[in-house]
């Protein structure tokens, strides 16, 4: 049982980035899932989740309006559309069941 992020990378202020988080022993459309980051020197912190019964989501403060999480579940992935990417959206992003976490993937915004 694993997650996998991938879709980081390094882009400009005000670009946009797609994560994906692909699950392997479990359904994603089954948990509740969510999306954290952490930047250097500061605590990891919540940015994004859905919830496993009706799909709702919840969001950040600073990620709201900008940021979008959604399932694939065809494909088994939890996904994190990010758009206006600001300098301070750098951090190293996770994908978690809150039980299970991914290796991360870094997201770093000039």
């Amino acid at each position: 049982v694993q997650l996998v992020e991938s879709g980081g990378g390094s882009v400009q202020t005000g670009g946009s980035l797609r994560l994906s988080c692909a699950a392997s022993g479990l359904t994603v459309s089954t948990y509740c899932m969510a999306w954290f980051r952490q930047a250097p020197g500061k605590e990891r912190e919540g940015v994004a989740g859905i919830y496993s019964d009706d799909g709702s989501t919840t969001y950040g403060d600073s990620v709201r309006g900008r940021f979008t999480i959604s399932r694939d579940n065809a494909k088994n992935t939890l996904d994190l559309q990010m758009n206006s990417l600001k300098t301070e959206d750098t951090a190293v992003y996770y994908c978690t069941t809150m039980s299970l976490w991914g290796q991360g993937t870094q997201v770093t915004v000039s």
